[in-house]
């Protein structure tokens, strides 16, 4: 079973066989290993009880059912909370999701915050260590150029894995891609990821910052 966080459910259980000596309890475990006791009730002679349950976080919350009497039994059911769904202003991101859309001319996917935080993340970790420009007290660019610039880098990469998978995001730092002068090579090994794990549009948009907006500063190395 699964549910978001916040929600409020009514946990079920159906007993056989019943009768007026069945009486049934729940314990619910949240993922931190809190319990609680919600009052559990029957309107049927025994053979269907139900309990509210609220979950208050993401994560694995197992329900424990303790039935006492004729059906006597213990029943555990595990229900698997999603967190809720993330807003731009819960992420850091080049782009927001009317920019993606713009991007794909399309409607962006459900999870394009997520995807858009991720691709963040990635271009700050695999291609900006080795970067110089002007930044706001977030560190995100001031200047026009390079943030439009890595607007569409974050999309491009969004666009990708729409196409291959992010799956292909987990193989590795950045290996072997050059931009302008500066070949950034973060990895060795038949381990790790090379330019293909990229969207071409990502590092194409890097790579059409002017000069003067953007400085790449260093080179790291590593052999294959």
């Amino acid at each position: 079973m699964q549910a978001g966080a916040g929600d409020h459910a009514t946990a079920v259980l159906t007993v056989a066989p019943h009768d007026g000596t069945t009486a049934a309890t729940l314990l619910v475990t949240g993922p931190d290993g809190a319990t609680s006791t919600p009052t559990a009730t029957s309107t049927d002679g025994g053979a269907t009880w139900t309990a509210p349950v609220y979950y208050a976080e993401a994560g694995l919350w197992r329900l424990s059912w303790t039935v006492t009497g004729t059906g006597a039994s213990v029943e555990h059911e595990v229900v698997s909370v999603a967190p809720a769904p993330a807003l731009m202003a819960d992420v850091r991101s080049y782009a927001t999701t009317t920019q993606l859309a713009n991007f794909l001319k399309a409607a962006p996917p459900l999870d394009a915050v997520d995807l858009l935080e991720r691709a963040t993340r990635l271009l700050d970790s695999d291609f900006l260590l080795s970067a110089v420009y002007d930044v706001d007290s977030n560190g995100m660019p001031t200047d026009p150029v390079v943030a439009a610039a890595f607007t569409e880098a974050v999309c491009a990469q969004v666009e990708f894995w729409g196409e291959v998978g992010v799956e292909t995001d987990i193989s590795g730092p950045l290996q072997g891609v050059v931009i302008g002068s500066v070949q950034l090579q973060y990895g060795a090994g038949t381990n790790r990821s090379g330019p293909s794990y990229y969207a071409p549009g990502l590092t194409r948009a890097l790579t059409n910052i002017p000069a003067d907006k953007i400085r790449w500063i260093a080179a790291s190395g590593g052999g294959c």
